[in-house]
């Protein structure tokens, strides 16, 4: 397994923005670069590591409010989310605003992505998984390989996403988690977008709001 990670907590709602990155190319990707833009460039320089792309889960400022300025800068091109998410990304200016950020701009990503897609790290390859209700174009990306999923905002330790938000759908999301990330491998490891890691394993047993009881 060549596929590593790293997480950066960035903005003030300490979101785990993600760097991943392929160990025989030193290639990587930056998911989820809501802000502190100079603290990820800088860790990424320092580890020597070339950002080949942006991934995005969705369309929230803590997620996506730097994630123009980033690309700009690397000079790289920004993948996902799934294009209903285009609600919440033509909306980032006002997001910034409302949240105290500081100013983002809307973005359109070069690539939207749709489940069964790929995107690519280096010579690793991640698998795209729709999964809405958080928000209506949320995706999430998997490493069978590298038993490694980044959640994003779906699913967190002993939690799951709000869906009180415009285009938020509770019934979505439950059937997001159930039907399609609990039928990952127990051992996969969970990057959410806020909070400690936990496994899917873990989750199925014990989260309270989608918790399978034959699973305990």
């Amino acid at each position: 397994m060549s596929l590593h990670f790293h997480v950066i907590p960035v903005t003030p709602f300490a979101q785990n923005c993600s760097i991943l990155w392929c160990d025989a190319t030193r290639r990587a990707a930056v998911v989820d670069a809501g802000g502190d833009i100079e603290r990820i460039a800088d860790w990424v320089s320092r580890q020597n590591l070339t950002v080949e792309k942006l991934l995005l889960t969705h369309g929230h400022i803590d997620h996506a409010g730097g994630a123009a300025r980033l690309a700009e800068q690397l000079g790289v091109k920004i993948e996902g989310p799934q294009r209903a998410e285009s609600f919440w990304l033509d909306q980032l200016p006002q997001q910034g605003h409302m949240f105290g950020f500081p100013r983002s701009e809307a973005l359109t990503p070069d690539r939207w992505l749709e489940e069964g897609d790929s995107v690519s790290v280096g010579e690793e390859t991640l698998n795209v998984i729709h999964c809405p209700g958080h928000t209506p174009g949320h995706v999430v990306f998997h490493s069978a390989g590298a038993r490694l999923l980044i959640a994003g905002d779906v699913l967190f330790q002993g939690s799951i996403g709000r869906t009180d938000f415009p285009m938020g759908n509770h019934q979505q999301l439950i059937d997001a988690i159930q039907q399609k990330l609990f039928l990952l491998p127990d051992n996969t490891t969970v990057v959410p977008g806020h909070g400690p890691l936990t496994t899917i394993g873990e989750e199925k047993r014990s989260n309270p709001y989608v918790a399978n009881p034959r699973y305990r």
